[in-house]
């Protein structure tokens, strides 16, 4: 598997293109419970076909080398991506897992995508683990996927190059009391813990799709009603969390910030912090934040990188 520091993208893969659609790759047809149980109980589908279901259904869409680093993180030998994809495969031929890539003018995306099938789900139920998929999750648009696999992303580089990493949680939900609505953080949540003290981070992950400036401006407004609100315990967090908006790049990370604060929108308790897809494949993280302060020469915002020394190892 080529390595974060090894990739010499200059544009991120889960940033949106224009005129991009999401393609089936799955397979067609009916297989049957009974040839699905039949294949188990040959050894074709083993425990290891069960923790790829189980790592699908925690993070909805993944894409196989995100597998592949969860898997290896969690000491699991899988022996190659190779590997790896030859037991996607096996659960995509036999309906319990689905596939999808993404087409644009620019051609087709470098990645698949993987999520759950009708089967999966009863598989995992049959085994006792919760799982809320419903059919109509696998409609869900470009942008909304490229979402997760660019908050998945985030988690993984957490998880493998911070020292203080403690959890994590893909999807949280978070109360906005005064508006009575229950929100979550696109990016998810990562707890980090050092001397026995934790902080946690919220990403909220941020695509250029068509009403990108609305939909933040409408999140924003959501996580201004959680934090003015915020006690200790509230959505499950001990301690204010810190929000962490993921940008496609830099460009995108300033455009933001300026919708920010045209739309009075700052939320006064918080420092908020940016980061982009490509700063995650940094070999340390301590330097990967930004924040925007006014420089006192031009009164102007300018981009500051942050060093957070938690973040290192």
């Amino acid at each position: 598997m080529v390595e974060d520091s090894q990739i010499k993208a200059t544009v991120s893969p889960f940033a949106i293109r224009e005129g991009e659609i999401k393609v089936f790759d799955g397979k067609d047809g009916y297989v049957s419970m009974n040839q699905i149980i039949h294949k188990i109980n040959i050894g074709h589908i083993t425990d290891l076909h069960f923790v790829i279901l189980n790592l699908v259904n925690e993070f909805e869409f993944i894409t196989s080398r995100q597998l592949y680093q969860l898997l290896e993180w969690k000491g699991i030998e899988v022996k190659s991506q190779d590997k790896l994809n030859n037991k996607l495969e096996q659960l995509v031929k036999s309906k319990i897992l689905t596939r999808y890539y993404f087409n644009s003018d620019e051609g087709k995306g470098i990645y698949r995508v993987y999520c759950l099938e009708k089967m999966g789900k009863y598989l995992l139920n049959s085994r006792g683990e919760e799982c809320k998929w419903q059919p109509t999750d696998n409609t869900k648009p470009v942008a909304m996927i490229k979402k997760r696999l660019a908050g998945n992303q985030t988690i993984i580089a957490y998880l493998r190059k911070v020292k203080a990493f403690d959890t994590y949680t893909p999807k949280p939900s978070i109360t906005a009391k005064k508006l009575g609505k229950v929100f979550k953080a696109t990016g998810g949540d990562i707890r980090l813990t050092k001397n026995g003290k934790s902080i946690d981070f919220l990403f909220e992950v941020i695509r250029r799709e068509d009403d990108w400036k609305k939909k933040l401006s409408d999140k924003m407004k959501l996580y201004g009603d959680f934090y003015e609100s915020f006690v200790p315990n509230d959505s499950g967090f001990q301690n204010m969390p810190q929000l962490i908006i993921i940008c496609e790049d830099d460009k995108h990370m300033a455009e933001s910030f300026k919708e920010i604060v045209i739309n009075k929108l700052e939320i006064p308790k918080l420092k908020l912090y940016f980061t982009t897809d490509l700063r995650q494949n940094e070999e340390t993280l301590n330097k990967t934040l930004v924040e925007f302060k006014i420089d006192k020469n031009t009164e102007k915002y300018k981009m500051v990188e942050v060093e957070v020394k938690l973040l290192g190892m």
